[in-house]
């Protein structure tokens, strides 16, 4: 009986520690060692509880939620293997910085490393992956241990969301027996109440002014300037980066995943088609720039990319709120550690206004005629990848999110996806950039953000289909635009495309499956896409708010690479016949 008034105790102050630092949300998988974790868990009132069977998949579920939320989100496991099936998703989460609390049960010190079952060694389990780790005490002991574990609470949240955000490890030894008092848990609510919470407060790192004041004295001197922006967590972000640009007559390259390309604001100086013209070489050195602003995580455009090394002899400052070092180019000239949206007041305060810029003209001209040469896929009758994201912009709902596979989605939605006037939320998993847990993130993401469209191929839908359980089991609603290119169609673009007998058994890899009957199996809608105003009329007709929808869109991965090919030889053509001599462009 007194082990489990202790083992109540410890447990409960702990959860209620948790939900009283602002965690909402918790993911458990089912397990034996976890189980005073989970039943106290669901005790708390303020805790929303998802129960997901599929360990690896409740991971990247949690992550979708702490993706919208920006609010650390909980998971429970058992011991042994079940915590080792958080891994990818627990990499991904330290990688694009996203907040995660993962509590895993383990067996007592006494019963590690000498033959139990279902004991393996859980200890700093996940590495450098998450930012801090903590082997609890076992819940035992008096009520002096409430204090030790509300601290472990309170330090767990606070680490989590301490910028760079990411997740922390809690391994946490119960010795049996499991079962809690949960007749008297009113008791220990009341009891819990006698002790204070704690609330840890973070801060942001400062600058000097007499940084900025230099700075903005390079600004006003290097009328040739760009702000690039790629995906960031910061919500005061958006109006803070078009100002910096109104003031300085710099243009804005926005990556999707920045969000500033797909919400209402003003589009002045907005650039969303630089992924197809810089890869022109004359466009790259008629726009060359002499100093670049880049904020966020680094852009999906390889041309962008490539457009930055490139520039080597250009000032390239780098702000990052999160004190990483995002530059795989190695050529930052300064790396700056502070908020984004105060870096962006500070040199609004300190610059003279320079927005009379004839270079962001050049800019704004490419861009408008590379927009209106990319209209071209228009007229393509047939069912297409590169048409797929015109249609989209044009049919998905304003307040949607829009969740976007890895591989040749995430790269057709940068060329193809342009403003529309209309709020859509993009978003992707693009911290290690893989395909693995593509569903079970979208699937948390819609659990807060409605409706959610979500768009794969063939290979990530696969590799995550068990996560149509829990949205089944949930009743989460989820309409996914399924490219099947019956195969992995990206390499078709790489070198690996020139080894023809190795190709399709290697890289191709062809799945030759009917989703149909995948779909119906958990009670999903199916629909196979038959022509352009089949999808019109879907969209016009389709009831967004519950189940499941699965829209299969079939393409053929050659004649995929050759449009692909087509559209891009035709748009350079015809950048190179209007500028390459300058003759549109003020120079």
């Amino acid at each position: 009986m007194k082990h489990q008034q202790n083992l109540t105790t410890y447990l409960h102050a702990f959860i209620s520690e948790l939900a009283s630092n602002g965690v909402e949300h918790a993911v458990i998988s089912p397990g034996s060692r976890s189980t005073p974790i989970s039943l106290l868990m669901v005790e708390e009132e303020r805790m929303n509880v998802h129960v997901h069977v599929d360990e690896r998949s409740a991971a990247f579920f949690a992550l979708g939620i702490a993706k919208v939320t920006k609010k650390p989100t909980v998971l429970v496991c058992t011991s042994g293997t079940a915590a080792a099936n958080y891994f990818p998703a627990i990499v991904e989460a330290k990688i694009s910085r996203i907040p995660l609390i993962i509590i895993t049960a383990d067996r007592p010190h006494e019963l590690r490393d000498v033959g139990a079952p279902q004991a393996i060694d859980q200890i700093d389990l996940y590495g450098k992956h998450v930012k801090w780790f903590m082997e609890m005490s076992p819940p035992d002991g008096d009520n002096s241990m409430v204090r030790y574990v509300k601290t472990i609470g309170a330090r767990a949240v606070a680490t989590s969301i301490q910028r760079p955000n990411g997740p922390v490890h809690l391994n946490l030894p119960i010795r049996e027996p499991l079962i809690p008092d949960l007749e008297n848990i009113q008791e220990y609510k009341e009891k819990d109440k006698t002790v204070k919470s704690i609330s840890i407060k973070t801060g942001d790192s400062i600058v000097s002014d007499s940084y900025f004041i230099d700075l903005s004295q390079d600004i006003t001197q290097y009328r040739n300037g760009i702000i690039v922006c790629g995906e960031m967590d910061n919500p005061d972000f958006s109006n803070k980066v078009r100002e910096l640009a109104k003031v300085t007559g710099y243009p804005i390259l926005a990556d999707p995943l920045s969000n500033l390309r797909s919400d209402a604001g003003q589009m002045e100086f907005i650039i969303d088609t630089y992924d197809t013209f810089l890869r022109n070489d004359g466009m790259k050195q008629i726009l060359s720039p002499e100093i670049v602003l880049r904020f966020g995580s680094m852009p999906i455009s390889k041309p962008l990319t490539i457009f930055l090394r490139e520039n080597a002899k250009a000032k390239q400052v780098v702000i990052d709120g999160g004190s990483g070092f995002r530059d795989p180019n190695q050529l930052t000239s300064e790396m700056v550690y502070c908020d984004e949206s105060y870096f962006c007041e500070n040199v609004i305060h300190f610059i003279k206004d320079c927005s009379m810029n004839h270079y962001l003209d050049k800019w704004k001209e490419v861009n408008s005629k590379t927009k209106e040469e990319l209209m071209q896929v228009e007229g393509i009758q047939e069912l297409s990848e590169a048409k797929l994201f015109k249609k989209l912009a044009e049919l998905i709902p304003d307040q949607a999110a829009l969740f976007v596979g890895n591989s040749m989605p995430i790269r057709d939605l940068d060329t193809f996806f342009h403003h529309q006037k209309k709020s859509v939320t993009i978003i992707a998993n693009r911290g290690a950039n893989g395909i693995d847990g593509t569903i079970s993130t979208a699937l948390g993401v819609a659990m807060v953000k409605k409706p959610l469209f979500l768009v794969v191929g063939d290979l990530t839908f696969f590799h995550d289909m068990n996560a149509l359980m829990i949205a089944k089991q949930y009743d989460i609603p989820i309409t996914i635009l399924l490219i099947n290119n019956n195969g992995g169609g990206i390499f078709s673009f790489l070198p690996q495309a020139n080894l023809p007998r190795h190709f399709e058994l290697l890289f191709g890899t062809p799945l030759h499956i009917d989703f149909k009957h995948l779909v119906t199996m958990y009670k999903g809608e199916y629909e196979l896409i038959s022509d352009w105003s089949h999808l019109i009329n879907l969209f016009q007709h389709s009831n967004f708010t519950s189940g499941i929808r699965v829209w299969e869109l079939q393409t053929n991965r050659d004649e995929n690479l050759l449009e692909h090919r087509n559209i891009m030889g035709n748009i350079a053509e015809v950048l190179e016949k209007s500028f390459a001599k300058g003759d549109s462009i003020d120079s």
